[in-house]
């Protein structure tokens, strides 16, 4: 690879230990890809929570802090895997807490912004139009390429910290012109409604797509979707399909028209109704008995925060209901009372956590929970490997089955 002075002088050691190791690990990824240079970044997000982490990334993350390793630019945080103010009702243990202790201890030691979301894109300094950045988290990547135009490839947790001590990236993958053009064509002959309906259509088209390599490009939309509709099918889309990014003609940023994409030569493939409701049918069915209601994967919005209150106004639940918000979020939906209006159902809001990465598996067996509902296609995607039968519905749906004590 091509290095700058300033990038060989990291190589050789001359900024210490921890930017040493960061440079080193960045050629050997951009080696792997036949990246030419390093691109500089303005943001890294890290996906660090401790089921992933473990004792030994625990423990290099901590060699790295006393080491003297200090961030160039600002560097944020996806979910955690425990809300140190509620874990033991859920069934987590001390030693996971602890774990998470160890690793917030360490990355504030490195200057990083415990933000715990990944829904930074909504709360904390969202990516521009052309913004290279270093982001982990699915949700996070796709989104922020597709709906904001920024540029990152998946970066794994010791690649996105490496580009907070170096402040660049490997030059390859999406940063790439070349690996933005369309790859397929989709035409949805049926419009989404709900956000369930969002992440579905997602879901679909990361299956059909099914590379990271692959890029679609979505006509047949009709009216400009809402944030979280399009966090919704982002996250789905990535989950089911390794998918980093989409366009949209005539709303997405970098797709004005199918020809700005490349796609006018690709061939139309169709997405009908029949698509949508295959996927939707084969998590659960009306009937199904139910042990708890998750909304999670990805964090809610201060927006889904009120609307979820709503629904919650004098109902009483036969099942836990969980609600996965950001910090940034939950902060304000204290001061308006949307938390206390959820809870007075009986529902529990986790702050700066998310539900399948903070020991899903083990919450489930602590709690002999196995019938999952939720209204994310994303979440319901990863948990079948958890121990879980997933079930999808809407909001709404979630709402009532929570009530009623299975799926209505």
């Amino acid at each position: 690879m091509n290095l700058t002075d300033q990038e060989t002088a990291m190589l050789a050691g001359e900024m210490g230990a921890a930017v040493q190791w960061a440079i080193d690990h960045q050629i050997k990824v951009g080696r792997a890809f036949d990246a030419l240079d390093m691109v500089p970044t303005s943001q890294a997000h890290m996906m660090v929570d401790p089921e992933s982490v473990g004792e030994a990334g625990v423990s290099f993350l901590e060699d790295l802090a006393n080491k003297g390793a200090k961030v160039v630019i600002p560097m944020i945080t996806d979910p955690r895997g425990v809300d140190l103010n509620y874990y033991r009702p859920l069934g987590q243990s001390e030693e996971m807490a602890n774990l998470d202790r160890r690793t917030i201890a360490a990355c504030e030691q490195m200057g990083i912004l415990m933000t715990n979301t990944c829904i930074n894109y909504q709360t904390v300094m969202p990516p521009v139009l052309g913004d290279h950045v270093a982001y982990g988290d699915t949700g996070v990547v796709i989104y922020s390429n597709s709906v904001c135009g920024a540029r990152s490839n998946f970066e794994g947790g010791p690649s996105a910290l490496a580009a907070g001590l170096t402040g660049r990236t490997p030059r390859y993958g999406l940063h790439l012109d070349k690996h933005r053009r369309a790859t397929r064509r989709f035409v949805v002959q049926q419009q989404p409604g709900n956000l369930t309906d969002w992440g579905i259509l997602g879901a679909v088209i990361g299956k059909m797509a099914g590379s990271y390599w692959q890029v679609p490009v979505i006509e047949g939309i009709e009216d400009a979707p809402t944030s979280d509709e399009l966090k919704h099918m982002g996250a789905a889309m990535a989950s089911f399909g390794s998918t980093p990014l989409f366009h949209i003609v005539g709303i997405t940023p970098e797709a004005p028209s199918l020809d700005a994409v490349g796609g006018q030569h690709l061939p139309v493939e169709k997405i009908n109704a029949e698509d949508l409701d295959k996927l939707r049918s084969s998590f659960g069915q009306q009937g199904d008995e139910i042990d708890v209601v998750v909304f999670a994967a990805p964090q809610l919005s201060l927006v889904e925060m009120s609307d979820l209150a709503s629904l919650c106004v004098g109902q009483t639940f036969k099942v836990p209901v969980l609600v996965c918000t950001s910090p940034q979020v939950y902060a304000d939906a204290v001061r308006m009372r949307l938390v206390h209006t959820i809870e007075q159902s009986g529902a529990k809001v986790l702050e700066g956590t998310c539900f399948y990465n903070q020991y899903a598996k083990e919450i489930g067996e602590a709690n002999g929970w196995t019938k999952l509902l939720s209204n994310s296609a994303k979440i319901v995607n990863i948990l079948g490997g958890y121990g879980y039968t997933p079930a999808l519905a809407s909001r709404e749906q979630c709402i009532a089955s929570a009530v009623a004590g299975k799926i209505v």
